[in-house]
């Protein structure tokens, strides 16, 4: 396992999946699959039990819980409520809209306390109450390496509660505004940049201001990495919401089937230097304006030798 790239993961499977209309108003990516509610929820849990066996077959350690509730259409997308930092640490956070903070869930957290040496867990959530917002690794896209939070202008992302976790946490905030060809704002900054241990996709075309633009660049490749530039058309088809992982045979990048066939040849080759690339097919699930990287939580953990830690019998 390498600082960017977990070799284990938390996927919520989701229960009655469907893009949810309070999330519309911001996301742009959402759209409607024109079928039943039932056919569209079957279609999820099957896309989503094919994307955790394609995972484990690669030997990534996946944690799978089943969301049992009738109001939480969003909770495949585990990577907004919590996340894991190296050291021990993590992290709860607000949600932007009343249906999203119904996401959190105690036994998720109960769960890295037993298998993962946790220290800390920092819970932001009360601070939905002061109406701030600020959705995990989809607000932010973290480089573990570099010790900097990317994170593009949105409701999505209080900049006074960015601030209160970067210095918590010990990242530093790089703020941009994303902008998309019709001139509104991104809602998550994980559709539009992915950092890898080896290399890093973004779409430079969408950050407006040239000097920050030009810094965000630079401060990508500053630890040797390869920077991969993304169209706002592969953005538009998810090649952004990708996440690298770490498996028994080395790093791999998890990507949906539509993003890597949006991806030219050259990109692809960039991204196959340092990890091959294990596609998942989840066009339902996409629907809702997320991919890939929004439904993997990743852990940035040590796991706990539970035999060890048992004692002598």
């Amino acid at each position: 396992m390498t600082v960017q790239a977990p070799a284990n993961v938390v996927m919520i499977r989701p229960n009655r999946f469907h893009p949810n209309p309070e999330t519309a108003a911001d996301n742009r990516f959402q759209s409607v699959p024109g079928d039943s509610a039932e056919e569209v929820a079957n279609r999820a849990a099957s896309e989503f039990d094919a994307a955790v066996g394609r995972l484990r077959d690669e030997g990534v350690g996946v944690h799978v819980f089943q969301d049992a509730r009738d109001d939480t259409p969003d909770a495949v997308f585990p990577n907004n409520w919590f996340s894991t930092h190296p050291g021990g640490h993590v992290a709860i956070y607000p949600m932007f809209v009343p249906s999203r903070r119904r996401e959190r869930r105690s036994d998720v957290i109960e769960m890295l306390k037993a298998d993962y040496r946790v220290q800390v867990v920092t819970d932001y959530s009360g601070l939905e109450q002061d109406g701030l917002a600020l959705e995990g690794t989809g607000a932010m896209v973290i480089d573990h390496i570099g010790r900097i939070a990317y994170v593009a202008r949105s409701h999505r992302a209080d900049p006074v509660l960015l601030e209160r976790f970067c210095t918590n946490f010990g990242y530093e905030p790089m703020v941009f505004d994303a902008i998309d060809e019709d001139g509104a704002p991104v809602y998550h900054t994980n559709v539009v940049m992915t950092i890898g241990t080896h290399f890093a996709m973004v779409s430079l075309d969408m950050i407006k201001n040239a000097a920050r633009r030009a810094e965000i660049a630079e401060r990508l490749v500053e630890p040797g990495r390869d920077l991969i530039d993304l169209t706002h058309h592969q953005i538009a088809e998810f090649a952004g919401n990708a996440i690298e992982l770490s498996t028994p045979t080395g790093l791999m990048t998890a990507m949906s089937s539509r993003a890597l066939a949006a991806l030219d040849k050259s990109q692809i080759a960039l991204i196959e230097r340092s990890a091959r690339i294990v596609p998942l097919d989840i066009p339902t699930i996409e629907s809702a304006g997320g991919s890939v990287r929004c439904m993997i939580a990743g852990l940035h953990l040590a796991k706990r030798n539970t035999n060890l830690e048992k004692g002598p019998k």
